[in-house]
């Protein structure tokens, strides 16, 4: 007897346990459904209610845990319809947190029990809770998105793209993935990914995108991911597909002649300049960049043919000016070390006479690029180097005063 009863007493006991358990969650409810609701005391009692080994595998839990979550968003939204403002923080954090409950309260539902047969309580209002919510996740994301809080702005844009994945929606128009506003929240994901620097992520979403989303933005994101993660080969030919998708876009032509520049690829260079050039005659920084991978090349004469060119467009560029008066500027070094190697004095002047022609050649265009960018130093130092090859021993001095001027003191 006193065998019974004490078995009887524990079982008494634990059945107390678990009702008070149960409990939580129906008092979890009623704080949330008051008509002052406490949701700060449903999520406690919920929280531990979902803890507990008694109640963390129940449907309802996870259920009565995304209904509260629900329940905070809609009493923040209903304040738009009465033009009161929300807490838009508070009413967008809840709204996250209801997807995530509500599928694994749907996955605890479906269960089959002790006979093997799912009878599931919570689909139907777990299906109506989602669909309700479901165009609200763009606004959630376009709001973090807005404030800069691309982590979260990815979460609300990332549940939106999920949705239609579920099981629950397979067969439902309004949630669907051939809606138009699909593919441009999953867009805006790939964009917060982006941005929060997750550039594997990132490209994970526009590579899924890249054939069904015409967007040369896009391509120059997937470009930029590559990029930033020094991934030449896939960044070059994301550029290569960017020149074929949108040949009027001089974005992905000019990386990709940069890109053949940066890895010394000088004749795929010229290669596309030739393609870029055909495209915008009148664009002068591209002459320009031809004169100087032909410079390069030792090709002065040719150097010299584009950046005349590149001058005739932008005389104002006091890049072009320089660059036409180093072309002149390297002959007359170049002339005056042959000069320097020759012993017979008349023969010696001759050779001095044309190196100081290559040197007064080049002053003008120094002196014209120093005139339109007086900061820069290089332009100083060449007129220097011109100035006392040439025996112009005032410039000299002013020019030597200028260059300490923009040198800082140690």
């Amino acid at each position: 007897m006193k065998k019974q009863l004490v078995l009887t007493i524990v079982m008494c006991m634990i059945a107390g346990f678990s009702f008070g358990q149960k409990k939580a969650i129906k008092d979890a409810k009623s704080e949330a459904n008051a008509d002052k609701p406490n949701f700060k005391e449903a999520r406690n009692l919920i929280q531990a209610a979902m803890k507990d080994p008694e109640t963390k595998d129940l449907a309802e839990t996870w259920y009565t845990a995304g209904w509260i979550e629900d329940k905070q968003f809609d009493d923040e939204n209903k304040k738009i319809v009465i033009r009161k403002k929300p807490n838009e923080k508070v009413m967008y954090t809840a709204l996250l947190k209801v997807l995530p409950y509500l599928e694994k309260a749907d996955e605890l539902d479906q269960m089959p029990d002790a006979k093997g047969k799912a009878k599931p309580k919570f689909r139907k209002n777990i299906k109506a809770i989602l669909r309700a919510n479901y165009p609200y996740l763009t606004s959630g994301g376009v709001y973090y998105y807005n404030a800069k809080d691309y982590k979260q702005a990815y979460e609300f844009f990332h549940q939106y793209v999920i949705t239609p994945d579920l099981k629950m929606f397979e067969d439902d128009p309004l949630i669907s993935k051939t809606d138009t506003n699909y593919l441009k929240y999953k867009y805006y994901a790939g964009n917060s990914a982006f941005y929060m620097k997750d550039y594997q992520k990132a490209i994970g979403i526009y590579n899924e995108m890249k054939n069904v989303y015409n967007s040369k933005e896009m391509y120059k994101y997937l470009a930029d991911s590559y990029k930033l993660l020094k991934d030449t080969v896939n960044f070059m030919s994301v550029l290569k597909d960017g020149i074929g998708k949108y040949p009027e876009d001089s974005y992905f032509l000019l990386n990709l002649i940069n890109q053949y520049i940066f890895t010394n690829k000088k004749d795929e260079a010229i290669e596309y300049l030739n393609k870029a050039i055909a495209q915008n005659p009148n664009n002068a920084q591209l002459y320009n960049v031809m004169g100087s991978i032909y410079e390069e090349k030792k090709e002065s004469a040719k150097a010299k043919e584009y950046f005349d060119k590149a001058m005739s467009l932008n005389p104002e560029s006091a890049e072009i000016q320089a660059n036409i008066g180093r072309i002149y500027f390297n002959k007359g070094v170049e002339l005056r070390a042959v000069a320097n190697d020759i012993s017979d004095n008349k023969k010696y002047a001759e050779a001095l006479a044309i190196s100081n022609a290559k040197f007064k050649e080049a002053m003008p265009y120094f002196e014209k690029a120093h005139q339109l960018n007086p900061n820069e130093k290089e332009y100083l130092v060449a007129l220097k180097g011109i100035y006392y090859n040439l025996g112009m021993g005032k410039q000299y001095e002013e020019a030597d005063a200028k260059l300490k001027a923009l040198t800082p003191k140690e």
